[in-house]
């Protein structure tokens, strides 16, 4: 249609441009504005691919879908994106709410609420651990993460039957396996029993962690993991029916080790997956270390 327009305008100089720009149904601006990638693409191709990642991603707003487009080789921007989603029904659903499984309710140690004194730079500063409870059939399973706060990974996981501290040590191994402990490491949590557990606490202490915890009744101490948490119920827990433990264990490993580490986009992290961060963030210091070594 631009095109169009362009053309009446060489072939008929006396009719102004705004004139055709209103019978074309343009704005003045988009007449002069050069064409762009996404204008030379199909728009079907464009609208095609949108609703790919509006399925495979169901929570994803229209600024997060389009980045991903973006990512894509489409320079489209979010009016767009967002009047696509309005028209094709893709705007996501409103989160159900978050139910806490926290019991402080102890005669255990409380340790200081540390994260609002720190300055995470880098990978394993600051690790975040929570856990949630799944519905099942006939039972309730339970979750236990860890994630590294800088990248968002998740870096040790455990589901469960037991909602006790058995199911965090596990998760919390699993972190110890695959990461390195670095001097000054903070491990953060609520102040529920499986946390303040001395089996727990004991292990942190071993590795030379730094323990800290919540304030009471204040879960936005523990915003990343519960952030995390909220995401895993809309994203992969409210769209399934588990058959069993089994079942869900393999789906939620799915989950969160080829989809939320690898490809989810988060914008705290200039729209990239964790995996690809981590990737960049130590390419970054590789480099730096190169350019300026010690």
């Amino acid at each position: 249609m631009k095109t169009l327009i362009q053309h009446q305008v060489q072939e008929t100089p006396s009719v102004s441009v705004i004139r055709l720009s209103q019978l074309g149904g343009l704005s003045r601006a988009t007449f002069y504005r050069e064409p762009t990638a996404l204008e030379d693409a199909s728009a079907i191709e464009v609208r095609d691919r949108l609703q790919e990642l509006a399925c495979e991603c169901p929570s994803y707003g229209y600024r997060r879908l389009t980045a991903a487009l973006r990512r894509d080789g489409f320079r489209v921007n979010r009016k767009r994106v967002l009047r696509l989603m309005r028209e094709d029904n893709l705007l996501c659903l409103r989160k159900r709410r978050f139910i806490a499984t926290t019991d402080s309710s102890h005669g255990l140690p409380i340790y200081p609420n540390l994260p609002p004194t720190l300055n995470v730079t880098g990978l394993d500063q600051l690790w975040s651990a929570d856990l949630t409870y799944i519905r099942l059939g006939s039972e309730f399973i339970y979750l236990a993460v860890i994630l590294d706060v800088f990248s968002r990974r998740i870096i040790g996981w455990e589901l469960g039957r037991s909602l006790d501290a058995s199911l965090v040590l596990s998760a919390l191994k699993k972190a110890l396996v695959h990461r390195t402990v670095k001097v000054g490491l903070v491990h953060h949590s609520d102040r529920g029993v499986q946390y303040a557990s001395r089996e727990y606490t004991e292990l942190l202490k071993t590795h030379g962690i730094t323990i800290s915890m919540s304030r009471k009744g204040n879960p936005y101490d523990n915003a990343f993991a519960e952030s995390f948490m909220k995401t895993l119920k809309y994203e992969e827990v409210y769209l399934q029916e588990y058959e069993n433990l089994p079942d869900a264990k393999a789906s939620i490993e799915r989950f969160l080790v080829e989809v939320y580490n690898q490809k989810r986009l988060h914008s705290s992290l200039g729209y990239l997956p964790p995996a690809e961060f981590e990737q960049h963030h130590l390419q970054l210091n590789t480099t730096l270390a190169l350019i300026n070594p010690p």
